[in-house]
Formats: C-alpha cells, sequence, structure tokens
C-alpha cells in the first residue's frame, strides 16, 4: 500500500483494545486508510455504518476490526450457547468470503476467537461440523448459510454484530431476499452493532441499510469520483472482426504483467481465452461454472504469476484482493454501469496505479454514455492504427464431455465420430 494512500491518523489513536493493537502492529499497519479513519471511531462508539468505498481501500479491515473489538470488549449475551454465533458476516461470492476469513485470521493472531466458514461449491460436511462445534464469527455467503441455519447447525438468535459486504452486489446476483431472510432471524437492529458496505449506496442499498439498521451513519469515501484516480483509461472503438487481433496486437507490442480481461459471456470468454492459448500466452480462464477448486488455484497461480493473464466473466469483477494487477481489458463493454467500475478497480488497488483499456465494439459501445455518466467523466478514445492489429493463429478449443455419450471433444471442439447404427 503507497504511503499517499494513507491517512494521517494511526491506529494508536484509536480506542482499540490493546490485542489488537499489537496484532496490527505485529502485521506492520501503522496508519488508516480514509475508510478506517472515518469509520472506525463511529463504529467503536457503538454507532452503526453504511460505508462507501471501493475495494481496495481497506474496508475489509474496517468491519473485521470493529467485530474484533466488541466481542473481545463486550460480553456475549445472555443465554448463549455453543451454538449461538456473536458476529455473523455475509459477502456474495466464495471468493470474497475466502479472502475475508484469510484477511481475519491475520488480524486475530493468537487471540481465543474462533472464525467460521460457509460457502457453496466445497467441504459441505467440513464446513457444517466446524460450524456446530462452535465458532464466534460466522462468514459466509447466503445460501449455504441459509441451508445450515434451517438444519439448526447454527443460530443468530444471540447475535452481537452483523456485516452486509458488497451489498450493491447481493441486488444484482438475486441474493437480497436471502440477506433479509437471515436478517430477520438476528435480535433487533438496537441489540446489535450493523454494519453495511457497498461501492455504491444506491437508493435500494440505503433502503436496505434504513429497513435493518439501528439510524447508521454514512461514510463515504471518494463518492464524488467512481474510478480511482491512479487508473489510465482509454477506449478502442473497433469492430468486432477487429477485436481479437487488437487485444493479441496490444499483448504483444506492450508490456501487460497481471492482466484481466473481462467478456461479458462465458462463451466469449472461452473464445478469448482459445486465442491466447493458441498464441503461447499464459492465460488462465474463470466463468461461473467452474468449479471451486479449480477457481481458487487459477486465482492462486495468478497471484503468484504462474499465470500472466486471467479471463473472466463478471463472476470475478468483484471481491477478489490481487495485488500487483497492471491492466483491465474490458474485451466487451459491460451492460451495467456499475460494472465498469468493479472490473477496472481490479487494477490501481491501495494507491497503486494502473490501466483499464476498453474495446466499443459494434455490439456492446451503445452502453457507453451510461458508462461516462455514471463515472462522471468522459473515457479518452484511442484511434485502432494498423500496426496494433495482430493476425490471430491458431485457437485452443476447451475439451468437454458429449452430454449425449459422454464422449470427449478433441481441440476442434467437435465431437467425435458416433459409432455405426447395428
Amino acid at each position: 500500500m503507497s504511503a499517499d494512500h494513507l491517512s494521517d491518523v494511526t491506529f494508536d489513536q484509536l480506542d482499540l483494545h490493546p490485542w489488537l493493537k499489537e496484532n496490527i502492529a505485529a502485521i506492520g499497519f501503522d496508519r488508516c486508510t480514509p475508510i478506517q479513519a472515518q469509520a472506525l471511531p463511529v463504529l467503536l462508539g457503538g454507532s452503526d455504518v453504511a460505508g462507501q468505498a471501493q475495494t481496495g481501500t481497506g474496508k475489509t479491515a474496517t468491519f473485521l476490526l470493529a467485530v474484533l473489538n466488541l466481542l473481545l470488549t463486550q460480553d456475549p449475551k445472555p443465554g448463549r450457547e455453543q451454538r449461538h454465533v456473536r458476529a455473523f458476516i455475509m459477502a456474495p461470492t466464495r471468493e470474497l468470503v475466502i479472502q475475508i476469513h484469510k484477511d481475519a485470521v491475520q488480524l486475530v493472531g493468537d487471540l481465543d476467537i474462533r472464525l467460521g466458514l460457509a460457502y457453496g461449491g466445497v467441504d459441505y460436511e467440513k464446513q457444517r461440523d466446524s460450524i456446530a462445534a462452535g465458532v464466534d464469527i460466522l462468514i459466509g455467503t447466503p445460501g449455504r448459510l441459509i441451508d445450515y441455519c434451517k438444519q439448526r447447525v447454527f443460530s443468530l438468535s444471540k447475535l452481537d454484530v452483523v456485516v452486509l459486504d458488497e451489498a450493491d452486489r447481493m441486488f444484482d446476483l438475486g441474493f437480497i431476499n436471502d440477506v433479509r431472510w437471515l436478517l430477520r432471524k438476528t435480535p433487533p437492529a438496537d441489540q446489535r452493532l450493523n454494519m453495511l458496505f457497498s461501492a455504491t449506496l444506491s437508493g435500494r442499498v440505503t433502503d436496505l441499510a434504513y429497513e435493518h439498521m439501528n439510524d447508521p451513519v454514512e461514510v463515504k469515501i471518494e463518492a464524488e469520483r467512481m474510478t480511482a484516480d491512479k487508473v489510465e483509461e482509454r477506449i478502442y472503438h473497433v469492430a468486432n472482426e477487429e477485436k481479437i487481433p487488437l487485444l493479441l496486437g496490444l499483448l504483444k507490442q506492450h508490456d501487460f504483467q497481471r492482466t484481466m480481461v473481462f467478456a461479458n459471456t462465458k462463451r466469449t470468454c472461452e473464445k478469448v481465452w482459445g486465442y491466447l492459448a493458441g498464441s503461447d500466452f499464459k492465460a488462465g480462464l474463470m466463468t461461473g461454472d467452474v468449479p471451486q477448486k479449480k477457481r481458487e488455484r487459477l486465482l492462486s497461480e495468478f497471484q503468484a504469476g504462474e499465470l500472466d493473464i486471467l479471463v473472466a466473466t463478471d463472476v470475478a469483477a468483484r471481491g477478489l484482493h490481487i495485488n500487483g494487477v497492471s491492466h483491465v481489458i474490458n474485451y466487451d463493454l459491460p451492460d451495467d454501469s456499475e460494472d465498469y467500475v468493479h472490473r477496472i478497480g481490479r487494477t490501481a488497488r491501495a494507491g497503486e496505479s494502473g490501466d483499464a483499456i476498453s474495446f466499443g465494439c459494434e455490439s456492446y459501445v451503445y452502453g457507453l454514455p451510461d458508462i461516462e455518466k455514471y463515472i462522471g467523466h468522459k473515457i479518452p478514445t484511442v484511434a485502432v492504427e494498423p500496426e496494433l492489429l495482430a493476425e490471430p493463429g491458431k485457437r485452443i478449443y476447451l475439451k468437454r464431455a458429449d452430454p449425449q455419450r459422454g464422449k470427449s471433444q478433441g481441440r476442434s471442439g467437435k465431437p467425435g465420430r458416433r459409432p455405426p447404427r447395428r
């Protein structure tokens, strides 16, 4: 994190428990980010917060420190038993839940605070048994949380603090009814500390905050500018058939280290990945149907530098803490203006700089005026010079199972020859 991204407020100045201050110092944190400097004093004073901040601004540490401080300084509610969790953190995606847990483990250190995880795709019985054994802080996605709650694996009736992260994404992904169902299982809003964080405090998010929180204080960080100051944005107006040549040309002619390429559909992502792999780029593919274990492996390889490029749908646009992303390329302009902000927020994190390149093609350029209105500025246009276009080489196709016969498809992407009819 660059020094100019931090405020003048130090963690020592805050009314945090001494054990937390020790853990923060051991990690190497000294000064607060702006969201931490503004939100933590409010939370430590016992008031609810509805916060607007982009990812990479330190909001995860903000709510984790507030949660941990409350657990260390307040007694549990009377009658609390093993299955009663004290703190409850909801997030919309598995990757975000995993990252929040990872950050929590670091801040907890050797404190006697037990963490639990609940997210879909893997480890159903393992997660269930861990939560049933008793946890203080439960972090999860709405679907699996409801599953375990209905089985009475845990109870929210003695809850002390609740956190809703990426609230706007909960609406986008259709989880908001699940969120409301879970919140109705908790004590009244004035009997718990409540935190809501979102990239945007839209009308629907604000309504949710006032419905389920106790007169929250709004904390907005850089609300007047939706994209990070250190993101260099530009757009190429390009014909559909020139998009692959332009992408290959840009990647070959410039030093694009850790790069994320976003497209709107799984099919387009597979096409883009196929041409990148065929041109010997070290690229990974992450779409909604990629199994959880593979998604975790891809993210680990991308973070470690074993992959230079990650091609993804918007499933990867939020909640991923990936340091050092130098470029984001919108192969397709997103249909939703908010998704543009979330995508390019993968770069220029924590005060660093980065580049965001968009293709304004025939299919998606019509969304550009809405995007520019939303972010509050025009995106500079760059001409598509002939020398930028590279001749596509071979395209590699994913191997698939034939749904009719369970046969494998080859590199051509076509099913194998059918056996003769008998």
